[in-house]
């Protein structure tokens, strides 16, 4: 890895999960952790690169010299992005962005009574959907797909859909990989239909292997 690549290179960088709120003290979210998109930007801040980390919720601390926008939302984090994503050079969009979001919030908790409760739900803004749009031809975008089956067929699906560069892979069916683990096992797949497989590593080793791949 030769570091002079990434010097003063602009990279935005997107980590963890999106909370939807249902009312002041409920939400939907999922189990990110935020560990693989952060070591992704450390590593990339220890290249020399500015990097901009929009990190949804999380207990992770951020080396020094990254500068962070935290968000809550989707909604929250497309919108920091937006003040980004022209300026950057590279964009990883490693955040587990909620698909949906509910329809309505309430603004006071929602006091239990019947036996069942049900939540209306709309499609959030899908970010890398968006930027992929409008995205230049100067510019590199890498996405990540976290699938439970057909895990190839939709890793190329979204890189054609969300017009990635390079697309990570990891399967919930692969043991150590996913979800709150240090570790994940990934295979990338390129816009040249290359794909390469990698053996269960800790995160940091990962992060290393789709620089690589950026470079």
């Amino acid at each position: 890895m030769t570091q002079f690549k990434f010097i003063n290179k602009k990279i935005l960088v997107t980590a963890g999960p999106t909370y939807e709120a249902i009312d002041p003290v409920r939400f939907i979210g999922n189990h990110s952790s935020g560990k693989m998109g952060v070591a992704l930007a450390e590593h990339l801040h220890d290249l020399g690169a500015n990097v901009h980390l929009v990190l949804g919720p999380s207990k992770l601390t951020v080396k020094e010299g990254i500068k962070v926008s935290r968000v809550f939302s989707a909604n929250e984090m497309y919108a920091a992005c937006k003040k980004e994503f022209a300026k950057a050079d590279i964009c990883v969009f490693a955040a587990a962005v909620a698909d949906y979001t509910p329809k309505t919030v309430s603004n006071q908790k929602i006091k239990k009574s019947d036996a069942e409760f049900s939540v209306v739900l709309k499609k959030n803004v899908d970010i890398a959907f968006e930027f992929g749009k409008i995205k230049k031809s100067n510019q590199l975008s890498v996405g990540f797909a976290l699938e439970t089956n057909d895990e190839l067929k939709h890793a190329k699906a979204k890189l054609t859909k969300k017009n990635f560069d390079i697309v990570v892979l990891n399967s919930l069916n692969d043991k150590g990989a996913g979800f709150q683990f240090n570790t994940n096992k990934i295979t990338i797949v390129n816009r040249n239909n290359k794909i390469t497989k990698f053996e269960l590593k800790n995160k940091d080793e990962v992060a290393e292997d789709i620089i690589n791949e950026i470079e």
